[in-house]
Formats: structure tokens, sequence, C-alpha cells
């Protein structure tokens, strides 16, 4: 199937490693020139030069996204190499665990600044360029959002309000041809995901209870399918698709978990 994304540049956040790394990975097989948005350098230069080594075109900028200042440099500085900007893919963000009892106000709102405020600043000094191309959002939320987990109340904040602003966005954004779509993941074993992970006594057995309630497979989803659904819905077959929650999880959200 040709998704029609021969050339078109697209900016991904947390592009240099996990979902991030996936997803720039497959738009590079799918011909496009993907924009590697990081704030570890050393990552991001790996990717992009894995990349170059097969041929395949990429950019990379390294920046800290905590300050609106940031983003609007990081747009302007890719759009003076690039001349265009045809999607942007929110998903840099990490569950760092600021909750209720276990944190504070102020923990509170840095939690906001890590995990969403870069998403609305993206895409507002993004959305001139975008108009000019009928181009897409796509942001990467998270389960969390719907099912809760505890001890997170930042993470989980920003999540759910990135599921309302997709849909926000998507209504304000219809009349100007700009589709605005979110993937939701579950359960990823992304090098975030592993260090959580190996830091309970047995981390095998914890997988296992994990992957106990994912009804289709009893496994983990892999970047690789989260990166597929995001590429396809940035792609020129999803061009009526707005205003959606895609969850890529093997049914664990809304799937009975007696099918477990």
């Amino acid at each position: 199937m040709n998704l029609q994304l021969n050339d078109k540049v697209v900016l991904v956040t947390g592009g240099a490693k996990g979902i991030g790394a996936a997803i720039v990975r497959a738009l590079a097989e799918e011909s496009a020139v993907p924009v590697i948005l990081d704030r570890d350098a050393e990552a991001a230069n790996a990717l992009h030069s894995e990349l170059r080594a097969k041929g395949m075109p990429s950019h990379v900028h390294v920046t800290e996204l905590g300050s609106p200042v940031n983003c609007e440099d990081a747009v302007r500085q890719i759009l003076k190499r690039t001349k265009r900007l045809d999607a942007l893919v929110n998903n840099a963000g990490v569950n760092d665990g600021v909750g209720l009892e276990n944190g504070n106000p102020e923990q509170f709102v840095r939690s906001l600044e890590r995990n969403l405020f870069h998403y609305y600043n993206l895409a507002h000094f993004a959305l001139p360029a975008l108009k000019q191309a009928g181009g897409s959002i796509v942001n990467i939320a998270s389960k969390t959002a719907v099912t809760g987990q505890g001890g997170t109340s930042g993470y989980v904040a920003a999540k759910g309000a990135i599921l309302g602003l997709t849909r926000e966005w998507a209504a304000e954004l219809a009349p100007c041809g700009v589709r605005v779509n979110a993937v939701v993941p579950a359960e990823v074993m992304t090098p975030l995901y592993r260090q959580w992970l190996d830091s309970f006594s047995n981390p095998e057995e914890k997988l296992k209870s994990i992957n106990a309630k994912i009804p289709l497979g009893h496994r983990m989803t892999t970047a690789e399918e989260i990166a597929s659904t995001v590429v396809f819905l940035i792609s020129g077959k999803a061009t009526h698709t707005t205003g959606q929650h895609l969850f890529v999880d093997g049914g664990y959200v809304h799937l009975d978990r007696a099918l477990s």
C-alpha cells in the first residue's frame, strides 16, 4: 500500500528512543523525512546516522521542551532547514510518579510541563506550516488517562488533557483541513518501561502478571505496532479520520479482563 508519504516532513518529539524512535524508523521506511526532536543528543544523532547509512534522509534538533521559547525556536529552526512541515507527532513525556500523596503542588506543575505543555506549544507554533501543508497532528497519550494507575497524578492529568485537546483541536482545525488524532498505548516495552520494571524485586514475575492481563496474545504491544498506527494516521490513506482516540493495546483497556 502506498501511504503517500514521500518527502513529507514529520516532526517527532522524543524521537530518539522507544516509541518515538520506532515512529521515526517507520516514517523513514515510507520515504518520509522524519525530524528527530529530543534532548538526548547522543541517541538522536545515533538514530540519524543509522538512517543516513541506509540512504534515508532525516534531521535532528536537540533541545529541552520545557519552555515555550525552546518550542518556538525548535519549530523556527526546523522550518529554516526543511521549508515545510506536514505533520507533528507529540510523543515526548515520562511517567514521573508525581502522585497526590507522594508529590506536592510544585512537582505537579513541573510534571505538566514535562508531559503536557509542550504538546500545546509545539502545535501552536507549528500550526501555520501545518495549515499550509494541509497536514495533521498525532498525539501520543496513555491508557492511564482512562484507567488511572495510582501514584502518578501529574502524568495522568497530562494524558487526560491530551485526549481532550485532541478532540478540541480536531474540531477547531477541521475547517483548515488539519486532522488531529491520538494513539493510546497501554503496555509497551520501552527503555523507560524496562527501567520501571527493573525497580521490582522480581521483574520477570511482574512482567508475567502484566502480560496475563492483556487479552490479545498475552503479550505487550511492540513499539513498532504503535508506530504503524501513527504512520497510517499521518498518511494519505487516513484523510477522513480526525478526532479519534485509537487504542493500540491488545484489548487491554476495553476488553473484559476475564478474557485473560
